[in-house]
């Protein structure tokens, strides 16, 4: 500890305006002009803080005009005169504890602060159309399409205002130990296809490439699902919102003898070291102000941090510096025994030697992009059209070796489709598969009359499409 030795009121009071963490007086040195000056610099504390003076009293008879002085103080620790140096520096050492405490709560209140602030412009963010889409709902002219339009506003803004909550609600229990894990032996392949399937809207309206590298066949994970799939979509969520628009964020996933190690890499904003020390930090995210841009509580990190701490992993994140991105990294203890229901999966993963130019055609955005997802994980290479006329542009562009079709297409029936892609020079021989919530004997028989080579029935059972892929 450093120490600056007074020998004037005035030097005593230049050094507790520099923020002196503590200071030893004498109880000689209490005198009225003493206490007259020291008065507004107690009365004017912020609430965080509690000035510690430690006072080397005289062992002489207890006075009420002394007691009085020691109250002024307020926080005062009194040590009789002789007083050994042990016993002096260990009390020192005590109230400069105590006072590097009360600085660490100024700061978090400062967070907190933020953070109230930051939740009501969130809040209040949903309730302006809400109170405006009121407002048009009374116009008694309204037509039927307007009010379809409003309540589909309102809708949308009470489904956010309840992600904000469900949020809050997830913080609070998650820092007072309220979570219960529904624990079993999970499978890593299924959590990364889950946590990319949540962020998806994200990543494709803010054009990002997402790449996942490195996933292994077999690695499992002792936990649960649905609470790990949280964290590895947090992570990502986070790099999408701190991306700008067209960035790069990389999902890895490495095994050795004793962990699942997930890394997800992005080419965005990065992180000062200042913030970096505190990212996982309740309230911390207040600091990144970008992400007020994507909205949102900015509080996913903390969560993160201690649905980790309960499955007994570690979380870590690094930075290079500001607009030199960020690597979050997750380590997770790794179980040899595999999920029963994925095993002859990987069997079948096993099988795919080369990547194959899928082409999946559903006017479902969410199936389609679902089922991209799962493909791309797996090792193949997919594009998504969500029309017959889109399909047939990307034929011509970029012909697949592989069509997954959906019967039920707005413009054009799959039937049709895939008589035409049978026509086209550079799909006549390509595997297509009817991707069809039509199941009945005669359905079948009318797909694979029409040119495609397998019938599936939604939803798809993804060992079997996975079985008739690695036989290509």
């Amino acid at each position: 500890m450093t120490c600056q030795v007074c020998t004037h009121i005035n030097e005593t009071f230049e050094e507790i305006n520099k923020d002196a963490g503590a200071l030893i007086v004498a109880d000689e040195a209490l005198t009225h002009e003493f206490l007259k000056r020291i008065r507004p610099f107690l009365e004017s504390q912020p609430s965080w803080s509690d000035f510690p003076f430690l006072v080397l009293r005289q062992i002489a008879p207890d006075t009420p005009d002394m007691r009085r002085r020691y109250a002024l103080l307020g926080n005062i620790t009194l040590l009789d005169r002789p007083v050994s140096t042990v016993t002096l520096v260990s009390a020192a050492a005590s109230a400069l504890r105590a006072r590097t405490r009360q600085y660490e709560m100024r700061e978090i209140d400062r967070r907190k602060d933020e953070f109230l602030a930051m939740l009501a412009h969130e809040l209040r963010n949903p309730l302006a159309p809400i109170s405006a889409a009121s407002e048009l709902l009374r116009v008694p002219t309204l037509d039927r399409k307007k009010i379809q339009q409003t309540s589909e506003i309102i809708s949308r803004q009470v489904r956010h205002m309840t992600g904000l909550i469900d949020d809050l609600l997830d913080v609070s229990r998650v820092s007072r130990g309220l979570v219960t894990l529904d624990e079993g032996v999970q499978d890593a392949w299924q959590i990364v296809a889950s946590a990319v399937e949540q962020v998806r809207p994200l990543i494709d309206a803010r054009q990002h490439q997402l790449t996942v590298l490195d996933l292994p066949l077999t690695a499992s994970i002792f936990g649960d699902q649905k609470r790990l799939v949280q964290i590895i979509a947090n992570i990502l969520n986070n790099a999408a919102k701190y991306t700008p628009p067209a960035g790069q964020i990389s999902l890895s996933v490495v095994v050795d003898d004793t962990n699942v190690i997930f890394s997800v890499t992005d080419n965005g904003i990065g992180m000062e070291p200042e913030v970096l020390a505190h990212v996982f930090d309740m309230f911390a995210q207040a600091e990144r102000s970008s992400d007020r841009a994507q909205g949102g509580l900015g509080i996913g990190l903390a969560i993160v941090k201690s649905l980790v701490n309960l499955h007994g992993g570690q979380v870590t994140a690094h930075s290079a510096g500001l607009g030199k991105g960020s690597t979050f990294t997750i380590t997770l203890p790794r179980v040899t025994e595999a999920p029963a229901s994925t095993q002859t999966v990987y069997s079948e993963l096993k099988s795919v030697k080369t990547p194959q130019h899928i082409m999946i055609v559903d006017d479902n955005v969410d199936a389609a992009v679902t089922l991209g997802t799962i493909l791309e994980i797996a090792g193949y290479k997919v594009s998504i059209a969500h029309s017959a006329k889109a399909a047939l542009d990307q034929v011509s562009i970029n012909a697949p070796r592989i069509c997954l079709l959906d019967i039920g297409l707005p413009d054009m029936d799959g039937i049709t489709l895939v008589k035409l892609l049978r026509n086209h020079s550079e799909t006549s021989t390509a595997l297509i598969i009817a991707i069809t919530g039509y199941g009945q004997d005669s359905d079948r028989k009318k797909s694979l009359h029409a040119g495609f080579d397998h019938h599936l029935v939604k939803p798809v059972d993804l060992q079997e499409l996975l079985g008739i892929l690695a036989a290509l």
